[in-house]
């Protein structure tokens, strides 16, 4: 069986999160554990996925030093054999057990033929006289530091609080042969019991059981132990949440890294370290010479272009030295999706099309007053973003939620490079009218409610990938959004999970109020073209009709919007699972600061909706 190489098929975008480093993933016959990105490796122990290039502005704003590199792709050939490299595995947990009479067996499948599954091995039940076959048992013991480890069955069937017989406190483990039993008898009262003669201890089972973690590995893989600062862990069922949490950080790539023109001799000795460093060598004229004459053979090129290419780079090329945070990189995503002068080609990473004017030329044809002339006087913007590219980055995981210690993707934080991943795809992007929103961030009423959702956010500690602050502009944004991707899962063609947010949210000098919903899929064709086509003022509009229409009312109201607090952390107020709620993928803030009061407003506190407040 060690030697049995199973493939199983992986979604590249599932390798970030739900099957990145230290996740349990299903395959046909076992469960197993993803290894860490040391074991990503070719045949040479070299990292086997392939650098992503030009994200050096997505890499400052997150503070990332370490290359990005997208995880290793390989196939299967139809004779079995495996072109490429793997991302490996191990089957874990190591336990699994007869779901006849209940023994517990340690790698059973160890010393079996590849084929053969493991059976049942008690002797003495008449229930197991046909050897039925093994199931592995679905649950783990996790560490809040990030640890996993199997179960310690025994130590749980032999609990040392000095009770039971003597026999009983001087049983020893012995994984070598089965003599633990986990009995079911409903879906939450399961026991243990050892079946040894002299022993017979018993215990019960049960969720959420507190364990010592004792001298185990750190992960399954790795075989040194690990040193927790608490011993204490928890036993959890594979499919638990808390079992795994990975970590990711995104950011868009806009001009200058998004325009690069593939195949140009500066990209190609960009891309090309060996080249560059063969002139770097190179001390004297002649040797100097000899070295820009074999690159540009190479290269196919003169040595003048190379000369010019060198000098791009020197320069620091494509971003030239600048440094760049996320607050910065979110106000140069904000400028470029607002610029109509940046004179984009239809072949780069970044495209959009400007609708704003066409849209403003559609003010005066509704009668005033109604609600769709109201719409128009409230968007500024209205822009289809045709083309885009957004990089994810792995930063790790956490186990037992957002409490749990960051553990990296190489699970000793040592690794010159992160796993990441280029998504394609398109989206729409509008804005508010700035003097409208400071007349409605104005009303006391509006500040007054804002307050309570900033006192109990800051009470939390809970921060995002991105910083939030509880402004009524951020809420007010925030609960659009989703608004809108519950509209667009039945305009667009996308399931409400496939689609993001991106919230442009700021008051001072560079005073932002945007909106971007997209879709990203690693895939260099990006997604089906219905989204950015959804940008025109015509369509748009009906779009955000629907919207404020939806804004107005809940199937759960009244109860929805007079409640004083609800969702995690009583983060959310007028917004529940029939209203304003997304898939938790679609949402970057944890589906919290979401309240459509500040949409529709409420006579009874005096707050105006956004559209009562035009003049």
């Amino acid at each position: 069986m060690s030697k049995k190489i199973e493939l199983i098929p992986v979604r590249l975008s599932h390798l970030l999160r739900h099957c990145s480093v230290g996740a349990i993933v299903r395959s046909p016959d076992y469960l197993m554990t993803v290894m860490d990105i040391r074991k990503w490796t070719d045949k040479k122990m070299n990292p086997a996925g392939e650098p992503i290039r030009y994200v050096d502005g997505v890499r400052s704003a997150l503070g990332i030093t370490q290359e990005l590199r997208e995880p290793p792709i390989a196939k299967q050939r139809d004779n079995g054999t495996v072109d490429g490299a793997c991302v490996p595995a191990q089957i874990f947990p190591s336990w699994m057990r007869c779901p006849t009479c209940g023994l517990l067996h340690y790698k059973p499948w160890k010393d079996l033929p590849i084929n053969e599954k493991p059976r049942c091995l008690e002797s003495d039940s008449k229930k197991c006289k046909n050897k039925p076959q093994l199931e592995q048992a679905p649950w783990v013991l996790i560490h809040l530091d990030g640890h996993m480890a199997d179960v310690p069955w025994h130590f749980l069937t032999h609990p040392k609080d000095g009770k039971g017989t003597q026999e009983q406190r001087q049983c020893r483990a012995d994984w070598s042969k089965p003599y633990l039993r986990l009995i079911e008898s409903g879906a939450s009262n399961r026991k243990l019991i050892c079946t040894r003669e002299r022993c017979a201890a018993k215990s019960e089972f049960g969720r959420d059981m507190q364990a010592p973690y004792g001298k185990l590995h750190q992960q399954p893989w790795i075989k040194e132990e690990a040193d927790p600062t608490d011993g204490t862990a928890t036993v959890l069922e594979v499919n638990d949440i808390r079992v795994h949490s990975p970590q990711t950080c995104n950011a868009l790539v806009i001009p200058p890294e998004s325009r690069i023109r593939k195949g140009s001799v500066v990209d190609r000795l960009y891309s090309s370290s060996s080249k560059r460093r063969l002139i770097e060598q190179a001390k004297y004229p002649f040797a100097i010479n000899g070295a820009l004459n074999q690159v540009a053979i190479e290269l196919r090129c003169s040595i003048q272009q190379i000369e010019d290419a060198l000098n791009e780079l020197g320069k620091g090329y494509p971003l030239y030295g600048h440094t760049i945070t996320q607050g910065i990189l979110l106000e140069n995503e904000y400028q470029a999706l607002c610029d109509e002068k940046l004179n984009l080609a239809d072949d780069e990473d970044f495209v959009t099309r400007h609708h704003s004017r066409a849209w403003k030329a559609l003010v005066n044809s509704q009668p005033n007053g109604t609600k769709s002339s109201k719409i128009f006087k409230a968007i500024s913007r209205v822009i289809a973003v045709n083309r885009l590219k957004e990089i994810m980055v792995l930063k790790g995981f956490k186990r037992l939620g957002h409490d749990g210690r960051l553990v990296p993707p190489d699970i000793k934080g040592e690794s010159n490079w992160l796993p990441a991943l280029e998504l394609f795809g398109e989206g729409v992007f509008f804005s508010i009218e700035e003097n409208l929103l400071c007349r409605w961030e104005s009303n006391p009423a509006v500040s007054e409610r804002s307050n309570d959702f900033e006192r109990r956010f800051n009470a939390t500690g809970l921060k995002f990938e991105s910083e939030v602050i509880a402004t009524p502009r951020f809420l007010l944004l925030h609960t659009l959004a989703h608004l809108l991707i519950r509209q667009l899962e039945s305009e667009a063609g996308y399931p409400a999970a496939a689609l993001k947010e991106r919230i442009y949210s700021t008051a001072g000098k560079l005073p932002m109020s945007g909106i971007l919903i997209y879709v990203a899929v690693p895939d260099i064709s990006g997604s089906l073209g219905g989204l950015a086509e959804l940008a025109t003022p015509e369509r748009f509009l009906l779009l955000l009709s629907s919207v404020f229409d939806h804004a107005e009312w809940c199937s759960l109201d009244p109860v929805c919007s007079e409640h004083g607090g609800q969702g995690p952390h009583l983060l959310n107020r007028a917004a529940c699972h029939a209203c304003a709620l997304i898939p938790e993928p679609s949402c970057a803030y944890g589906n919290v600061l979401l309240d459509r009061t500040f949409i529709k407003g409420d006579d009874a506190t005096g707050l105006p909706g956004l559209l009562s407040c035009l003049e």
